[in-house]
């Protein structure tokens, strides 16, 4: 019969075991938090955080790699992101070089925007010709680059009192409570609370930092906040007597990373009855 084992000993090579899978450094750097004025200063050093969705897509497939060589004595690439190297293969595609050209052609192009970006994407083919498997692939692709330092991108969070409401605090009529924290529900770019008088010469200056290496295109701000915060800030603006600093003080800037599971920055719509569409499930409305 053999030796029983020390407890301690075996909960402690076990937890050594699960200690070496962890990188407490990419979790700190993942969830990193800071104010409004920090993350203008992530953007003034590193532009590429305010990249749009396609612009991130483009640079993720791209991140991966491509290789050319000739097929039928035409030029053709092959890129590495839809070989799956996120999952060993499990998704890869062979076989569709042309049409996955054509697909990530059409990235660039939105990327660059050149209108792609306002058109939606439809993938018609028979059954078992990969369509879903693509959807996939790029949901997958873009989960893991955003976890990468390159594919780094940040939302925020209002700070408001308990019932979500712009109050001041006990003591100071002329200081709103930061007691609670509430998430934007879009998850949105910090930046579109810049007010639009300022947006023009806030992108001239930050697009002459950023020289993107596989495209021309540029950095854009587009649209508004969703009405959840388009009503906060509109309350702080007012509170503060037009105050665009004193608002921003109220928003707290964190990094996130996107997951079609957790439904941050990726979307899976179901179709229902064409009666009865409901788009509020993408827009917030």
């Amino acid at each position: 019969m053999s030796a029983p084992h020390d407890a301690n000993v075996s909960k402690s090579v076990l937890a050594d075991l699960i200690d070496g899978k962890l990188d407490r450094q990419r979790f700190i750097d993942q969830h990193w938090s800071g104010s409004f004025w920090d993350y203008l200063a992530i953007v003034e050093g590193n532009p590429s955080v305010a990249r749009n969705a396609y612009q991130r897509l483009y640079d993720a497939v791209l991140a991966r790699g491509h290789e050319r060589y000739k097929l039928f004595k035409k030029d053709c690439v092959r890129y590495h992101f839809f070989s799956d190297p996120f999952d060993d293969g499990a998704d890869g595609i062979f076989g569709l070089d042309f049409t996955l050209m054509h697909l990530v052609d059409f990235f660039r192009s939105a990327a660059e925007g050149y209108g792609t970006d306002k058109r939606i994407l439809l993938l018609h083919g028979p059954v078992g010709s990969s369509k879903s498997t693509i959807a996939r692939l790029l949901k997958k692709g873009l989960e893991h680059y955003s976890r990468t330092p390159e594919g780094a991108l940040y939302s925020f969070s209002w700070l408001l009192d308990e019932h979500c409401e712009v109050s001041p605090v006990a003591g100071d009529a002329k200081e709103a409570s930061k007691s609670h924290e509430f998430a934007c529900p879009m998850h949105e770019d910090p930046l579109i609370l810049v007010p639009r008088e300022a947006r023009a010469d806030l992108l001239a200056a930050l697009n002459e930092r950023w020289k993107p290496e596989h495209y021309h295109g540029k950095l854009r701000l587009q649209g508004e906040p969703d009405p959840f915060c388009r009503k906060i800030l509109g309350d702080l603006m007012a509170f503060y007597d037009g105050d665009w600093r004193k608002a921003m003080g109220h928003v707290k800037v964190r990094r996130i990373v996107l997951s079609e599971k957790d439904r941050v920055g990726i979307g899976t719509f179901q179709p229902k009855d064409e009666k009865n569409q409901d788009s509020t499930e993408l827009t917030g409305d």
